[in-house]
């Protein structure tokens, strides 16, 4: 089984290379973490560049951006395209398999769809998604109202427009409510700004490979029945996917918890990288029990296996595992992971683009991971989150979640096992607008 490190590539757009599996050795194993992770030591790094670049995109404003999809190049400083309004709607789309996920019963998936309109017609398309439908509403009055805020703003602006809504939502942030709703209109103001200069997002963002080694996460809950998860399981390798993700944490004991981890072993054979999602179950000591136990099992990857508050319990879990320990899906903003990176806590940081606030945010957080030589992967929304990972240096993996396929006509290309970015402008997605209507719970303009 391979690990789920790599190197990054510098030449120009090959894929993250995957170590090869090694027998165990103090230097070299697919159970262990490679050394410069180990010891802390940081990796050259172009962490402050990717901070400036992404500062506005306009670090030489004599450069021009662009490609044939605008049928030449546009220069940044002579784009004068404004944002004339921002509508709201929260959709809820069914899900083809009821589950259970921490704890919440999981029937359907809520969506707050940012519709961002510029002067040039171009329209942005941002989104948030949950599977729970509480306080999905109060989160679509608050992207309402924080998305008037940004009349007149350039498009290309995107720290002006996000500190105009941080200024706004403060006295309710960090985190949160507030965070969420600013994010689906800062993807949105994105998405326009990749469409308004006629380039792929990922292009845009710096593009430092063509397409992002990828897991398959769906339909492999812990409230399955063993039959159903194995199944499941091998209708994602048969799809193409050599890398799947289990979540455990139903309150089996340790041994229990590494049996799943051993069924699906045998429904999916021996080359398949199988990860594993605690889902902030357990106690410190569980974690460190079940832990060893999923090692020994097999497993290339342990997500979030306490709370993500308890920084130090995390990183005396992530000190004696040889495998990687991940985590970072629940934190909101900058500074929490700043803390976690700095209590070296994790082996990678995952990144909700959510809950981090949207795309500006996002990219500093990870420019920060790789200043602490710590890989980045993505939480769900492949189709976003395809594009930031091909375009920053230090990406690990992106999760194949499709909660939100059904509201778009467009899907992400499977290739080797790797999603590959939209090489459309922006985003490169296309909404089904008659699912739009047919999903459509509630509109705020």
């Amino acid at each position: 089984m391979p690990v789920l490190y790599g190197v990054p590539p510098i030449d120009g757009n090959r894929p993250l290379q995957i170590l090869p599996t090694g027998v165990k050795t103090p230097l070299s194993s697919f159970r262990r973490k490679p050394e410069s992770i180990r010891s802390g030591r940081s990796l050259p790094c172009a962490a402050m560049l990717a901070l400036w670049h992404t500062a506005g995109l306009k670090l030489c404003p004599q450069l021009s951006y662009g490609s044939e999809y605008a049928g030449g190049t546009t220069p940044m400083n002579s784009v004068n395209v404004s944002i004339t309004g921002v509508s709201i709607a929260v959709l809820e789309t069914p899900v083809s398999l009821e589950y259970t996920a921490a704890g919440h019963p999981v029937a359907s998936n809520w969506h707050i769809l940012a519709r961002l309109q510029t002067d040039a017609g171009i329209e942005g398309i941002g989104w948030v998604v949950a599977n729970r439908g509480s306080l999905v509403r109060a989160m679509a009055s608050a992207a309402a109202e924080l998305g008037s805020l940004l009349t007149g703003i350039n498009v290309l602006d995107h720290h002006a427009a996000y500190r105009r809504m941080e200024r706004a939502a403060g006295w309710v942030g960090p985190g949160g409510l507030a965070t969420m709703a600013m994010s689906a209109i800062d993807i949105a103001q994105w998405d326009a700004a990749g469409k308004t200069l006629g380039v792929p997002l990922f292009r845009l963002l710096g593009a430092a490979a063509d397409r992002v080694p990828a897991y398959a996460s769906d339909g492999l809950w812990y409230s399955m029945p063993i039959d159903d998860l194995q199944k499941s399981a091998a209708a994602h390798i048969a799809a193409g996917y050599d890398k799947i993700k289990l979540r455990l944490g139903a309150g089996g004991a340790p041994q229990a918890e590494a049996a799943r981890v051993r069924a699906v072993r045998e429904a999916v054979g021996p080359a398949v990288s199988i990860m594993v999602d605690g889902t902030e179950s357990w106690s410190a000591a569980q974690a460190a029990a079940t832990g060893r136990a999923l090692q020994d099992a097999g497993i290339t990857w342990l997500e979030d296996p306490v709370d993500h508050r308890n920084i130090a319990g995390l990183a005396e879990l992530t000190a004696a595992l040889d495998i990687p320990v991940a985590a970072g899906e629940r934190l909101y903003g900058l500074d929490p992971f700043r803390r976690t990176l700095a209590a070296r806590a994790i082996d990678i940081a995952i990144i909700d683009v959510a809950r981090a606030g949207g795309i500006t945010p996002w990219l500093k957080i990870a420019a920060l991971a790789e200043a602490h030589a710590i890989p980045v992967a993505g939480h769900v929304v492949p189709e976003v989150h395809t594009h930031l990972l091909a375009a920053i240096p230090n990406s690990s993996l992106v999760e194949y979640m499709p909660r939100s396929e059904p509201i778009f006509t467009t899907r992400l290309t499977l290739a080797n096992g790797c999603l590959l970015p939209p090489d459309a402008p922006g985003l490169g997605v296309t909404l089904d607008e008659a699912a739009v209507q047919r999903y459509q719970v509630s509109q705020n303009m």
